[in-house]
């Protein structure tokens, strides 16, 4: 007797393998059988004409605060992701010293670092826990739907062993990273993933100081990492660099890795085509320090790095306006009336802005030849004659006209997508280049994180619904390589390999889903989070089911209250190579 079986779908069962109808049964949370299934369960499915996948395994993400009190981890749930990981890019919050003090300054990190509301941190992470081991006592015992695993983050680590000095990013001392090293060796053990760190100054806060650990020599960076050697390797080590010297720093990652039989987890992103050559040059290092006995993993995101801009948001075109800036603080509510005001509109537009000399930010408040409307199915891949420039001048009005009324639409909440580093091309041909490298995981979708101008957690969905169903502007990924990019690889790449495959043995995290109306809803700025926080959210149609170890948690685009959902503490061996 089987606690469930799902009859009848087609199955991509994240190895790579083509599809095939069959049947897949489950007992006591794992994978039973899978093919042909003989016998009775409690419960079936029937999945005709239906896929049937693992769930998705979601390597990087800043669910640190919300998954304290979240338990869908939304919207990662929504989109069929069943197991993610936090405690990216250095930041988190454990360890902390346990006063007031100490928490507002990890809070202001991760809410200038990743613009998530401070105020929905402050009112809902309880800060029941000083040491990381605490923390993941605290994760673990919040009842919750999907798998969460952490990550040790460098941030909170040097600001408790250093004070001001480390939050001034002075040198550390020989103490100073035998202690830190100490914090990092008793996380593991006690259940994180790994240790991570942040290289880059796009890292700042809103003083643009940059985050703890930013500048921290290779002394201070070996030596942390010298704990995962000791420790057998049981562990990654993640970090995000701005690859000013990329050479210097894939050096000592290098040693690092070979030294202390570990992996090295890196974002791995670009700005404008200039860079593209970097990016192949660190490809071929890769590949060849693999050869030297080195794991160095390069992190990709499937889509550019964007902003979605709009009045409810963190920042959208008129953001630096005078005659906008007292709207900017007013609810929706109010600010939609100003602006239905015809003379409001009049005032706002006929500003000048002058240029701030910043690439970045003068596109925000004019490069509306970067800048598109994101539409409804949302459109990731615009063409040039789709910018708002090329629309306004075949409607005959301004740029600043034409972006101001799209604003306006679906009751002035239309948004606004300003793709800004990784789509120099044009297309995503770049992001598909790097998908398909086999040196690259799929990554960086920043759930939790960004929340007034980003929904990356939605990209599993795109992953199937464009990039192998609709893309028109270049080729598409078959089927089974794009399950497995989001399964089987990203699950390894991370140490948990009991997940990630629908093979016998494997944890029953999986989806079925009605891919023929597997679809992107428009994203939109809501107002769940606590003490009212915003956040960009992005639905999705077509996931008929999503099951943690055996369970059904979402039903239809509904939760169903179920909380088989664990904290992953510490890598996982693979159950069929017992």
């Amino acid at each position: 007797m089987y606690d469930l079986i799902i009859r009848n779908g087609k199955i991509v069962d994240g190895t790579g393998r083509p599809a095939y109808e069959g049947d897949l049964a489950i007992r006591d949370g794992r994978i039973a059988a899978v093919g042909e299934v003989a016998g009775n369960a409690t419960r079936e499915i029937d999945a005709a004409g239906q896929l049937v996948t693992p769930g998705w395994v979601d390597v990087h993400s800043h669910m640190d605060g919300q998954a304290t009190w979240d338990p869908l981890c939304s919207p990662a749930a929504n989109h069929g992701i069943t197991t993610l990981v936090m405690g990216n890019c250095g930041v988190g919050f454990a360890p902390c010293e346990p006063t007031e003090a100490a928490h507002d300054r990890l809070i202001a990190v991760m809410e200038d670092v990743e613009d998530i509301p401070g105020s929905a941190l402050h009112e809902g992470v309880k800060w029941n826990w000083e040491s990381f081991p605490e923390y993941l006592d605290a994760v673990e015992q919040f009842p919750r739907a999907i798998d969460v695993a952490a990550q040790v983050p460098h941030c909170a680590v040097r600001t408790y062993v250093m004070g001001e000095r480390g939050v001034n990013n002075e040198p550390a001392t020989p103490d100073d990273v035998d202690r830190m090293a100490a914090i990092v060796r008793e996380g593991i053990e006690a259940g994180a993933l790994g240790f991570t760190t942040s290289r880059t100054e796009l890292h700042t806060t809103r003083e643009a100081v940059a985050m703890p650990g930013t500048y921290a020599d290779e002394a201070e960076l070996l030596g942390i990492g010298r704990v995962i050697g000791e420790l057998g390797g049981k562990a990654v080590y993640g970090l995000v660099s701005d690859w000013d010297n990329w050479e210097q720093e894939m050096d000592w990652m290098k040693r690092l890795s070979i030294e202390n039989d570990c992996q090295i987890n890196f974002v791995l992103f670009f700005r404008e085509e200039e860079d593209w050559p970097r990016v192949l040059a660190q490809l071929d290092y890769c590949r060849q320090a693999r050869a030297e006995g080195a794991r160095l993993i390069p992190h990709v995101g499937a889509r550019p790095v964007n902003l979605m801009l709009s009045w409810d948001g963190t920042i959208n075109p008129f953001s630096f306006h005078a005659n906008y800036a007292p709207l900017s603080i007013m609810s929706h509510e109010e600010r939609l009336a100003e602006l239905r005001k015809p003379e409001v509109r009049a005032a706002i537009l006929a500003e000048e802005l002058p240029l701030m000399g910043d690439a970045f930010m003068d596109t925000i408040i004019g490069g509306y030849d970067r800048l598109y409307e994101l539409g409804d199915p949302p459109n990731y891949e615009p063409g040039p004659e789709e910018s708002i420039a090329a629309r306004a001048a075949a409607a005959g009005v301004t740029p600043r006209e034409y972006c101001y009324d799209l604003m306006m639409q679906h009751d002035g909440r239309n948004v606004i997508y300003f793709p800004c580093f990784g789509y120099s091309a044009g297309d995503l041909s770049r992001q598909v280049a790097l998908l398909e490298d086999d040196s690259t995981v799929l990554s960086l979708a920043d759930t939790g994180a960004h929340c007034g101008v980003l929904c990356d957690a939605s990209v599993p969905t795109q992953m199937l619904s464009f990039y192998v169903r609709d893309r028109q502007r270049g080729h598409r990924l078959n089927l089974e390589q794009a399950v497995k990019m989001q399964t089987r690889d990203t699950a390894r790449c991370v140490g948990l390999e009991d997940r990630g495959t629908l093979e016998p043995g494997m944890k029953a995290d999986i989806n079925i889903i009605d891919f023929d109306q597997l679809q992107l809803e428009r994203p939109e700025i809501i107002f769940d989070l606590p003490a009212g926080g915003r956040r960009l959210f992005q639905g999705a149609r077509g996931y008929t089911a999503t099951l943690v170890s055996g369970e059904v948690i979402m039903e239809h685009g509904r939760y169903t209250g179920a909380v088989p959902g664990r904290l992953v503490r510490g890598l996982q061996a693979d159950p069929q190579a017992a």
